[in-house]
């Protein structure tokens, strides 16, 4: 199958105005109607939907955008931390992500609790930043060696699901205590 033409230099400014607008309405906004989006990003609905065929699909790659720029967070953290303080401020990210504007938290709820098909990649995505985190602190002997990124970010998920009143603030001593937990025990 041959690959798509790439966008004209208006369709991408059109493209990049409808995402950004998305995630602006979509941090802030209890229930982003497409109109709203459009109107926001300055183009037509029908622009809209000459772009993405449903809402579902907009708010699928403004989602995207998120989890690639969550999980380029672990390199830097890297640099600038230990390996398990690079892992528990990452813990603390994805509970912050979890913590955005309802219409993108409803998404996370689905993507991060459920097993939706539509997300497997953004899981996995998800999943390979926590395993690249805890092989560097099990690597430094600070990590244990026995968990996996796709068992953490399923505990995770599980917590930031939870969207009683103070989920959040619960959901921070928790991440800490999955973090504690991930030490290795002394011999």
């Amino acid at each position: 199958m041959p690959s798509p033409r790439p966008l004209r230099a208006d369709a991408r400014r059109n493209r990049e105005a409808l995402l950004a607008a998305a995630r602006e309405a979509l941090l802030s906004d209890d229930d982003a109607h497409v109109e709203e989006i459009a109107r926001r990003a300055g183009v037509a609905v029908g622009t809209l939907y000459r772009h993405f065929d449903t809402r579902e699909a907009l708010v699928a790659d403004v989602y995207r955008q998120e989890v690639a720029e969550l999980c380029a967070a672990p390199s830097r953290l890297l640099a600038q931390y230990a390996p398990d303080e690079a892992l528990r401020t990452f813990l603390l990210l994805l509970v912050e992500h979890a913590a955005v504007g309802r219409g993108m938290g409803e998404v996370l709820e689905s993507i991060m609790a459920t097993d939706s098909p539509v997300f497997d990649d953004t899981r996995a995505e998800m999943a390979r930043a926590l395993d690249h985190l805890l092989a560097a602190g099990a690597a430094a002997g600070l990590i244990r060696d026995d968990v996996s990124g796709r068992v953490l970010l399923r505990a995770l998920g599980g917590i930031c699901g939870l969207r009683s009143e103070g989920w959040k603030d619960d959901a921070i001593r928790i991440a800490s205590l999955l973090h504690d937990g991930l030490r290795p025990t002394p011999n």
